[in-house]
């Protein structure tokens, strides 16, 4: 059975998850690690990806990316194939790295936002690579200390993250780090690894229903079976995919992003273009 097409969008907010091959190690020491924040963070400062929220685990890691006009599939593609190549390269194996396809949920901002930065950002903790808050706060691998103003990382919209609890520096500090120390007694949520968001996958309606909100939005394809220019409306287009195949391929015009989507394999593809 073919596997459904990612959907994304620019502004569209993703929960990223990665794991090893049989849930062995991706990173073996800060070594594996580093290069692994280095590339991440040269690829989407290029790119212009938003990164909210992140951690790096034994055997996994978590983003928080907002897409901008390069969809998120094609920066996971740079991020794991380069890291798999250094990573082989330096442990002198073979083979694939990670399991599958990266787990990528599709999530709603207003919802889920504050919520997925402490669910990702309390990993560390909740697996004891770090004893306390105290440590957490000084862990090199979790953008927890970026946000506290421990580590920089230019890469990280930590400046978001803190003006969601406020306008002055040290006191949104303070909330923050007080909203992510009562999640602690929370455990692991499974709404918020997966169980209760909308994937991307099969959440089309959820990037219309808040990312294109209010917006003029016309899906045209140069011609239909009768030679003639057919023009649909934003709303119209996912159901009439999946009614007529031979509606193939559609696009978007928001200046300054011009977005192209097509029917591919029962979902809605897209690729970006200035």
């Amino acid at each position: 059975m073919p596997r459904q097409a990612r959907i994304d969008a620019p502004g569209a907010l993703h929960h990223i998850i990665a794991r090893g091959i049989g849930r062995k190690k991706i990173f073996n020491d800060d070594i594996d690690r580093q290069f692994f924040i280095d590339r991440f963070g040269m690829i989407i400062e290029q790119i212009r990806t938003q990164c909210l929220a992140w951690a790096l685990m034994p055997n996994h890691f978590h983003l928080l990316l907002k897409s901008g006009t390069t969809p998120v599939s094609s920066v996971m593609k740079r991020i794991l194939t380069g890291y798999a190549m250094h990573y082989n390269r330096r442990h002198k194996r073979h083979g694939h790295l990670f399991q599958n396809r990266y787990k990528s949920i599709l999530c709603q901002e207003e919802t889920y936002l504050k919520q997925l930065i402490r669910y990702i950002h309390l990993n560390p903790l909740r697996a004891k690579l770090v004893a306390d808050m105290k440590a957490l706060d000084r862990y090199r691998f979790c953008g927890h200390g970026v946000v506290m103003g421990k580590f920089k990382a230019n890469w990280q919209d930590a400046a978001y993250v803190i003006a969601l609890f406020g306008d002055q520096l040290s006191a949104a500090r303070r909330r923050y780090r007080t909203f992510v120390q009562k999640g602690i007694a929370q455990g692991k949520r499974d709404d918020l690894a997966g169980g209760g968001l909308v994937r991307s996958a099969g959440g089309w309606a959820a990037v219309k229903a808040y990312t294109w909100a209010g917006t003029q939005c016309l899906f045209t394809k140069p011609k239909d079976r009768q030679g003639k220019v057919v023009t649909r409306e934003f709303g119209e287009v996912p159901r009439k995919c999946c009614q007529q195949r031979w509606l193939q391929r559609y696009q978007f015009f928001q200046a300054p992003v011009q977005a192209q989507y097509w029917y591919d394999n029962g979902g809605l593809s897209q690729a970006f273009s200035q």
